[in-house]
């Protein structure tokens, strides 16, 4: 069973994880548990897994009014992740973030059943810190993030899994999924993760005519609240050359077309990036908890794997750097240099450990 969600962050990771179950265990039964208004809810069965829901939110620092109902949703969602539990019977419990996490892996535990908790970021939040004290195994993706825990003795440092099929996409069936002819031209990637980027798109929107006259290809996914300026600022370009959606279903197929991403610089892009060993430029959200995607850009730039782009300097100097960044001598040394930082096994190692909990069970 795996518990989690909210974001891209959260969830892929679990699905990149029950790939690589399925994979070594084809007869395995695997569920998911999330929240029906979440990004799992959509994504989850697309992938052919079975799928339940929980009635939990996160509790909002200051005072909200929907913090009233957050004692109410605990006990509920309590209860519903111990019936999950009862009628599914799982032999391990995966979880991979998310407020959905907290309960399903609270009740697994109170039941005796083995825990495996997957954090994506060098800073853990307070919930798996403290659901870590009971687990049997937490897998950090950062050389530093065992500081943080208490109990020092289950913790593995696995790397942020994602999905294998990520290498296997066939560039010529990417290109005509986005409708883009097989020219000689760069494709820039333009993401901000599964809910979009305003700042980001705000920066695109104001460069997006200097960008097209470059003579490139754009793939620009922008979340569903900037999709109608951005299909109306982008009317006059062809389809050829111009893609724009809320959602990119097939990440597989935007990677594989794409020369150089601007993109947020979180735990699971950045596994994704160097997995593939892309050139990126980054552009860390600037209020993300314990300012985790600045230091994770910062340790990429460091590294050459990337270059970096303050989010307030972001409409100022986006031009100028995507323009340097497409240089085909860039792009290369920075895509070798991120490849080298990849753990791509870092899924199927965790499924393995999976195995072995529910063999001992």
């Amino acid at each position: 069973m795996f518990a989690g969600g909210g974001t891209g962050g959260h969830l892929f990771p679990a699905i990149a994880i029950a790939a690589e179950l399925r994979r070594l265990e084809p007869s395995a039964k695997i569920l998911f548990v999330g929240t029906k208004n979440k990004l799992e809810a959509r994504v989850v069965p697309k992938h052919g897994y079975e799928f339940r829901t929980i009635w939990i939110s996160g509790f909002r620092r200051g005072f909200h009014l929907s913090n009233l109902l957050f004692p109410l949703k605990l006990v509920i969602g309590m209860i519903q992740a111990h019936s999950i539990i009862a009628k599914f019977k799982p032999d391990v419990v995966i979880g991979t973030g998310g407020y959905v996490s907290g309960p399903v892996l609270r009740a697994a535990m109170m039941r005796g059943i083995p825990t495996i908790i997957q954090e994506q970021n060098s800073f853990p939040g307070v919930t798996t810190r403290i659901l870590a004290m009971k687990a049997n195994e937490v897998h950090v993706s950062f050389p530093g993030s065992g500081d943080f825990f208490k109990r020092k003795d289950n913790i593995i440092l696995s790397g942020n899994p994602t999905r294998s099929d990520l290498e296997h996409a066939d560039r010529g069936e990417a290109l005509r999924y986005f409708g883009f002819e097989a020219a000689p031209k760069k494709t820039l990637l333009v993401f901000g993760g599964s809910l979009g980027a305003h700042s980001i798109n705000v920066a695109v929107q104001s460069n997006l005519e200097k960008l097209m006259n470059t003579g490139l290809r754009l793939i620009w996914q922008t979340g569903e609240q900037d999709l109608a300026a951005a299909q109306q600022a982008g009317g006059s370009y062809p389809p050829s050359d111009f893609w724009v959606g809320a959602f990119l279903d097939r990440m597989d197929y935007a990677y594989a077309v794409s020369d150089l991403v601007v993109c947020r610089a979180g735990a699971t892009t950045i596994a994704e990036l160097t997995r593939l060993g892309k050139a990126a430029l980054l552009i860390p959200y600037p209020h993300a908890a314990a300012n985790h995607q600045a230091e994770n850009a910062s340790a990429l730039k460091a590294e050459g794997a990337a270059e970096v782009l303050d989010d307030k300097m972001a409409s100022h100097d986006l031009l100028n750097m995507v323009v340097s960044l497409l240089d085909e001598g860039r792009l290369n040394e920075i895509g070798k240099k991120s490849k080298s930082l990849g753990k791509p096994d870092a899924a199927s190692d965790i499924a393995k450990r999976a195995i072995a909990l529910a063999a001992r069970n």
